[in-house]
């Protein structure tokens, strides 16, 4: 290729350091920024020290350890995030390998028969077939050819657009990346959440079957007063009453129970009963430290994998603007061709002998009545709408920290109140069994105290799962638990 040649495409090299449209800044400024702290935060439950990425450690249950591993590993919902954020790596590798030239080889054979023309007298020991028709027939020239070359094109990227189809491609893979981590999040709490309500339904079936004990043992002594005519036939049909009514509520807890089996088993990546033989034991709930390590806004916004993810489009769409913004402007390209043959196979070997073409061309549709900038006002169009759902995604996610702070705050109370009812009822059911044991009392209060007991333990067990589970919710809202 002789030098003049050479001359568009380093002019084309030199201009391709220009790049239009704007610079992506970092994402913009919100109503966080400057937050010190949460407004909802209690210094005596909670602190500002950054928090534990592996927040389900702290609860010190290796049951739950053993699930959220296994659930994070073969989740298909974590599965898909990742087959996602492959295909992303992908459209990167493409969008950078677009920024190069294209080459490709080919090898060519043509026969033609040209009637009633002669192109001269065809050599007849030409192994390659080609001469004049002696049939008898119409005249004619058979022609064979044979032809093995390379072609190349490249389209150099004057104003940055492919640069920022690459920039865009960048962003586009580090979003998937944060949804990846999104729905690790999501699958974290759901895995804990399923866990506490699976183990809350297991005891207070437990302490149902109990206070149904109780109260059967309460009917069969009323009915014997009832017989002897110590107790009235309204007595025996109020503790029948109360009786069908604890039965009653037996059956949806174990139905929940079932339940939430199931969805662990899913979450994990398992088909429903899997777990059921390693999760049928009643086991303990596991409670939230005494205090819970929460950051701040802050470290809110740079760990929650929803706000990144929004961040990363906006980067996007910025870049995208570019890309609209170099189509305006005019495309250079080139082609080339170099190939060797000729009408014999013998001529594939002459390397001396060869075809070669080389064609810069330079296109510009500066005539298209607004259509490109149309798409340029389009492209930031776009970026604003990026940018307000940002905002709205900050926005979001702080009010989800802080109502879930205020929940922990509020439902810590109400475990501390159900704890000291738990303690007078307990108190009582002593004194009473005291009581009995000197016959001041029947057999039927001490039931009954029993039973008020048990009552009291049901409704701090429920407490104390809802207070994991709002426990559960903070981490949730604070965006840990990926890696």
């Amino acid at each position: 290729m002789r030098s003049y040649l050479l001359l568009p495409l380093l002019a084309g090299t030199a201009l391709a350091g220009c790049t239009v449209g704007p610079n992506y800044a970092g994402p913009p400024k919100t109503a966080a920024d400057g937050n010190a702290a949460f407004v909802r935060a209690d210094a005596g439950s909670v602190t500002n020290a950054p928090p534990v990425a592996e927040w389900w450690k702290p609860l010190g249950d290796p049951l739950l350890d053993d699930l959220i591993a296994k659930a994070l590993a073969d989740n298909t919902d974590v599965q898909a995030g990742e087959a996602k954020l492959r295909q992303a790596q992908a459209t990167l590798g493409e969008e950078r390998a677009n920024l190069g030239p294209k080459a490709s080889a080919s090898a060519l054979y043509a026969h033609a028969h040209v009637p009633g023309v002669a192109f001269g007298q065809s050599d007849s020991s030409d192994s390659s077939g080609s001469g004049s028709d002696s049939s008898g027939g119409s005249s004619g020239t058979d022609l064979n050819l044979f032809n093995v070359g390379v072609n190349a094109s490249w389209e150099i990227d004057l104003f940055g657009g492919q640069r920022r189809a690459i920039e865009a491609a960048r962003a586009t893979m580090e979003g998937a990346q944060a949804s990846l981590s999104d729905v690790q999040v999501s699958i974290s709490a759901s895995v804990a959440q399923n866990y506490l309500n699976l183990r809350d339904r297991q005891q207070r079936i437990v302490l149902g079957e109990q206070s149904i004990a109780l109260q059967e043992d309460v009917l069969a002594l009323t009915r014997q007063r009832f017989q002897s005519g110590t107790a009235t036939a309204m007595e025996v049909a109020q503790i029948e009453g109360q009786l069908a009514s604890t039965r009653a509520q037996i059956a949806p807890l174990s139905a929940e129970r079932d339940a939430y089996l199931n969805a662990l088993a899913v979450l994990t990546g398992q088909a429903p009963g899997a777990l059921d033989a390693s999760l049928a034991p009643a086991g303990e709930l596991p409670l939230p430290p005494a205090s819970v390590p929460v950051g701040d806004p802050a470290q809110l916004i740079a760990h929650r994998p929803d706000i990144r993810q929004a961040e990363r489009t906006l980067a996007a769409d910025t870049a995208k603007i570019g890309q609209s913004e170099a189509a305006r402007f005019p495309h250079l390209s080139f082609m080339g061709l170099i190939g060797i043959g000729g009408t014999k196979i013998s001529d594939l070997g002459k390397l001396d002998d060869f075809t070669a073409l080389a064609a810069p061309q330079l296109s510009w549709s500066f005539l298209d009545f607004g259509r490109n900038k149309a798409k340029v006002h389009q492209a930031e169009a776009v970026r604003d709408e990026a940018e307000a759902r940002y905002r709205g995604t900050v926005l979001s996610a702080l009010r989800d920290a802080e109502d879930s702070l205020a929940r922990f705050r509020e439902r810590r109370v109400t475990v501390a109140a159900l704890a000291r009812t738990r303690e007078k009822a307990a108190l009582a059911e002593s004194l009473t069994a005291q009581r009995f044991q000197s016959g001041t009392v029947t057999k039927i209060a001490l039931l009954n105290a029993r039973n008020d007991l048990n009552t009291a333990d049901q409704n701090l067990v429920q407490a104390r799962a809802a207070l994991t589970g709002d426990y559960v919710s903070i981490q949730k809202s604070l965006g840990l638990a990926w890696k």
